[in-house]
């Protein structure tokens, strides 16, 4: 049966609590902290299992995070074309990489969405989960699913499931709101869960709504098309509908947005600046942050959709979600990333706490929110303003931050600032970068930074680390730094 209207307007509003009967916590007295790291199927392919997981276990690495479901290169697949290959796994690159369900896809769980066509074809006959899991657990090593809301426009059935651009275009995403949608993940978290006798899931979504999308508050490319935001589909305008928001306000404030930042990113000022005009806007058409929110408490119903599904099959099913790296940069997504909130439907989170590669993608943050918003401003000036709102201190002028990275000081601030956020309700787990590629000339990860990286989030409190993004693409030698960092913190002086 397809989940009703009325269904799924509840489980909108159960997004920001859940009842304390179906919030089993995570253990937070657990015997040994957890060192996760995210790994691909094409590793264990190319590698064979036994190998991997030796060479994991000498990294005193017990967590597995195994890029279950996902369609970009971001989390599976090997080195992304054009880096540089890693001194272990096939020396070539996968150019014809799909993704999918790199697990078994059992039909029966899919009636509700017509997204059913998701079994990943890049390794016929290998199933990652039934081939890694009882050789895992055989080494005492913990095996989550980690699945990440990102998809291929090709796929059979997905154009029902799409966002719908500001202009009226189909996106590349799929709608929060779109009871499919919902539908299917609680489909895929559900074939987890109960087909395999995994230890828990996480689930990621790197995505933001469509007033920060449009201002290009973010790190990635910052010149998109405002006019390409999301989501004005038929399914959210009739949840603003139901929540008293004009929807046709809504589109003229984001239309007229829209117009202001291409104004702005061509340096044609405003008579009354940059960021007064952007204000005005707002303060004109405060429909435009309610459809922020509208698109925000979709995101965050996804959370509760997974987390109650896994729940409702196993109590000890640990789920827990992976937290973009944008929080690091963006004031404004920050704001949106409330740690108290998202822990009432969590037992872990992985935070982005990428340090290497963040001085980079800070210094991208900064150009682009300088080309909108801020540009009255330099982007100097832009940066400073950030190291004092976000709370960072000590870290590289614009000039050197590409090059220099972030410190290991913005892990231990950034570990501390998420365990204060949770109350120490809940683990959380910062995601340590090593490998992640960067442009020519910015910064490339090195033993020591991966060693002061894992002291510091340890040292700071945390029940643990993620290493990140994928084993694919990291060097060895970085990989066992992060094996000493572990060793020393854990080994009591004499």
């Amino acid at each position: 049966m397809e989940l009703s209207r009325r269904e799924f307007a509840k489980m909108i509003a159960a997004a920001t609590v859940v009842p304390p009967t179906v919030v089993p916590r995570f253990p937070q007295s657990q015997e040994q902290h957890t060192i996760g790291i995210q790994v691909g199927a094409v590793s264990f392919v190319d590698e064979n299992v036994e190998p991997v997981l030796e060479r994991f276990q000498s990294a005193r690495i017990n967590a597995l995070f195994i890029a279950a479901f996902s369609y970009g290169r971001g989390i599976a697949g090997r080195q992304v074309p054009g880096q540089p290959l890693p001194d272990h796994g096939k020396q070539e690159y996968d150019t014809s990489f799909h993704g999918g369900n790199f697990a078994s896809t059992h039909e029966k769980f899919y009636r509700d969405t017509s997204l059913k066509k998701i079994q990943a074809p890049d390794h016929p006959g290998f199933d990652v989960l039934e081939s890694v899991l009882p050789k895992a657990r055989s080494r005492k090593m913990k095996t989550f699913c980690w699945y990440e809301d990102v998809f291929r426009r090709d796929l059979e059935g997905v154009e029902r499931l799409q966002e719908v651009t500001l202009s009226g275009k189909k996106a590349g995403t799929l709608c929060f709101h779109n009871p499919e949608v919902q539908a299917f993940w609680r489909a895929l978290t559900e074939d987890y869960v109960r087909s395999y006798p995994i230890d828990g899931v996480m689930w990621g979504s790197e995505r933001q709504g469509p007033f920060n999308n449009a201002i290009g508050s973010s790190h990635g490319a910052g010149n998109g098309d405002p006019g390409d935001v999301t989501c004005f589909c038929d399914y959210c305008k009739r949840e603003a509908s139901s929540r008293g928001i004009d929807a046709n306000r809504a589109v003229e404030g984001y239309t007229r947005l829209a117009s202001l930042v291409r104004q702005s990113r061509t340096g044609s000022r405003p008579s009354d600046g940059y960021f007064v005009s952007h204000w005005r806007l707002l303060v004109q058409y405060p429909e435009i942050l309610a459809w922020e929110k509208l698109w925000n408490d979709g995101q965050k119903s996804t959370y509760t959709n997974i987390y109650q599904v896994a729940k409702s099959i196993r109590r000890d099913c640990a789920v827990g979600w992976h937290i973009w790296h944008n929080n690091s940069f963006s004031p404004f997504y920050r704001a949106e990333q409330d740690y108290w909130k998202l822990r009432q439907a969590s037992d872990f989170l992985k935070v982005v706490m990428y340090n290497n590669c963040g001085g980079p993608r800070l210094a991208q943050y900064v150009r682009n929110a300088q080309s909108t918003l801020f540009h009255d401003a330099t982007p100097s000036e832009v940066l400073e303003l950030h190291y004092r709102v976000l709370g960072y201190s000590g870290e590289a002028s614009l000039e050197k931050l590409p090059a220099a990275g972030l410190s290991a000081d913005y892990v231990a601030r950034e570990t501390k600032r998420a365990i204060v956020g949770v109350r120490g309700e809940i683990p959380v787990y910062p995601g340590i970068d090593i490998d992640i590629p960067t442009g020519p000339n910015q910064k490339k990860t090195q033993p020591a930074d991966v060693k002061a990286a894992v002291k510091a989030a340890l040292a700071s409190g945390a029940q643990g680390v993620v290493l990140s993004r994928k084993y694919s693409e990291m060097r060895l030698a970085n990989l066992a730094a992060a094996g000493e960092a572990v060793r020393e913190i854990m080994t009591p002086e004499s």
